[in-house]
């Protein structure tokens, strides 16, 4: 995949977006794909909507929150709904050895988010440390397995807390990819320094977006605005809910002068990233190819997360028909994940598997 595919930018103003018109004769730049007009009407409806499209962010807000009592209906809450769940997406501590069974013969590569994967979720984003334990585990997986840390922050403040230059790092939701530093990886397939920055033209953009958000949520307590680089994110964790409503105007204030820009939901957080047909999903399928699995059936991806914006990495496994993603969460959701584990502490369990059946498996 070159690093012209699939990709939506402007290279004119940057708040400005090429309309699609369906006329034959617009021809444009290389590396650019249109915006359709009724994507875009779409996007500036769900930023600029009124009253009523405001309460829904708020039920929305509140879905987000898995331990928030009133997100959890009496169905889903009961042990029974629970026990269904689960046996659709069962532990995959409980199902190694049948994971293992159907990775014979193929080469793993894994995937793994941060927050919520690695780390536990935590009031401060920026205290989202990693623990010595888990730090050692996904460095011995790396040892065995080409592995990739696919998640919604920067690069460098991810790597801060990681700390592992043998890794591939696809930040900011897949739209900067890094791999291993010079001289530590052990796999060679990716033969010269791998670098992919598909929304670049949109920086100047999200730091303007950075500053304004900074500057209208000041007066919302316990709200935190981050800039991820290619991409922004307004956490919400600490803002007292009656302050939701007031703090969903706020974002969207900022966002209606910023069309090419959506806003999507996470656990207990909002999401600003570029318009552009770039995801986790993109982000995996990017990465696999650069490492020469692009167009093989001898691959077994593995991806674990905990938020919505891995459902697109989840649902690209699944069409793909290749390798499987694991669910990190307590509680039910809707996910195109195959298996489940609870919490971090179940994740490091599961990798730590991995390694020692990795150990013991006979050097070819």
């Amino acid at each position: 995949m070159s690093a012209t595919q699939n990709v939506v930018v402007s290279e004119t103003t940057r708040s400005s977006i090429i309309p699609n018109n369906n006329s034959s004769s617009q021809k444009l730049p290389p590396g650019l794909i249109s915006i359709s007009k009724k994507k875009l009407l779409k996007n500036i409806d769900i930023i600029n909507g009124g009253g009523q499209r405001i309460n829904a962010w708020v039920d929305s807000m509140r879905a987000s929150s898995p331990t928030h009592l009133k997100s959890l209906p009496s169905s889903i809450s009961s042990q029974q709904q629970l026990n269904s769940w689960i046996m659709q997406h069962p532990s995959a501590l409980e199902m190694f050895e049948q994971i293992m069974e159907a990775s014979r013969g193929k080469q793993i590569v894994m995937f793994l988010d941060y927050d919520g994967t690695l780390s536990p979720i935590v009031d401060d984003p920026d205290k989202a440390f990693m623990s010595s334990k888990m730090r050692r585990t996904v460095k011995k997986l790396a040892k065995c397995f080409p592995t990739a840390i696919v998640t919604g922050r920067c690069i460098d403040k991810v790597y801060n807390f990681v700390k592992l230059a043998e890794l591939y790092y696809a930040g900011s939701h897949g739209m900067d990819i890094k791999g291993p530093a010079k001289g530590f990886s052990r796999h060679k397939r990716v033969k010269q320094s791998l670098l992919y920055q598909p929304a670049n033209d949109y920086l100047p953009m999200i730091n303007e977006v950075y500053r304004q958000l900074l500057e209208k949520t000041k007066s919302t307590p316990g709200a935190k605005v981050e800039n991820h680089k290619f991409c922004a994110s307004v956490h919400f964790r600490c803002v007292d809910e009656k302050k939701w409503s007031e703090l969903v105007l706020q974002v969207r204030s900022v966002l209606k002068e910023f069309p090419t820009l959506k806003l999507t939901q996470g656990r207990k957080v909002f999401e600003i990233r570029p318009m552009i047909e770039w995801d986790k999903g993109k982000a995996l399928e990017f990465l696999l190819e650069a490492l020469g699995f692009g167009s093989t059936n001898n691959v077994f991806p593995v991806y674990i997360g905990d938020d919505r914006t891995d459902e697109d990495a989840f649902k690209m496994l699944r069409d793909r028909g290749e390798g499987f993603g694991i669910l990190v969460s307590k509680f039910p959701k809707d996910t195109d994940a195959s298996y489940s584990l609870q919490d971090p502490s179940e994740v490091m369990d599961f990798l730590r598997r991995l390694v020692e059946w990795k150990q013991m498996q006979p050097r070819m």
